[in-house]
């Protein structure tokens, strides 16, 4: 199956399903508990990413307990009250009227760690925060797979990270990445609900893809 090539309808799923995906927000999630099945499926999308050295860095915690969700709740409270006052006036406004959590509503909710090793790492010796990125392969791959499956997926970056390491029980290896939520929703926005809420707008290609270097930009930058 690794010689496999697929086919030009595959190739257009694959990018719907990349297209269409969404950051759910907890005013979407339903109570409609997530099959076990369904989750699997999603984690075990996780376990395939790519990651340097074959060094399989991730490590996830499954919570379904009220009592946690509600700690990671006030975690996120705290952080999102700081959060308002670096922005001004009518974007900070803008910004309190925002659901950026569904970390109680969501039926699921995963936490994300990366465990790192005291020992030299194949591919991490010059950058090892390439470890770290190869975790984010993970959480990219279960987004992807919780999206075909639809399933909703949100991530909570509001969040102190030394605090849910606490709250969580981290060893001193392990630092907390990123926490997810997920569930059934009442939709899918055709659009990013922040692009759709004026928050921002997608950046054009020839802001974000140069050729050979950052200098080339205004005569060889890629169109």
């Amino acid at each position: 199956m690794g010689h496999r090539e697929f086919e030009h309808h595959e190739q257009r799923i694959l990018e719907e399903i990349m297209r269409l995906r969404r950051d759910v927000r907890g005013n979407r999630f339903l109570n409609t508990p997530l099959e076990e099945q369904v989750l699997d499926q999603i984690l075990h999308a996780g376990l395939l990413a790519p990651s340097v050295g074959f060094s399989q860095p991730w490590r996830i915690i499954d919570i379904r307990n009220r009592e946690t969700k509600q700690g990671v709740a006030k975690i996120f409270a705290e952080e999102n009250t700081e959060a308002a006052k670096q922005f001004e006036d009518q974007r900070r406004q803008q910004y309190q009227q925002l659901k950026l959590e569904g970390i109680l509503e969501a039926p699921v909710n995963l936490a994300v760690f990366y465990q790192h090793s005291d020992e030299a790492i194949l591919g991490q010796t010059s950058m090892p925060v390439v470890g770290e990125y190869s975790t984010v392969c993970a959480i990219q791959n279960m987004w992807l797979m919780a999206r075909a499956l639809n399933v909703g997926m949100g991530w909570v970056s509001i969040l102190d990270r030394k605090k849910m390491e606490a709250l969580l029980g981290a060893s001193r290896h392990q630092k907390f990445v990123a926490y997810l939520c997920l569930g059934y929703v009442d939709k899918f926005y055709d659009q990013p609900e922040l692009e759709m809420r004026g928050w921002e707008q997608r950046k054009r290609i020839e802001e974000l893809i140069f050729r050979d270097s950052f200098s080339s930009q205004g005569s060889d930058t890629c169109t």
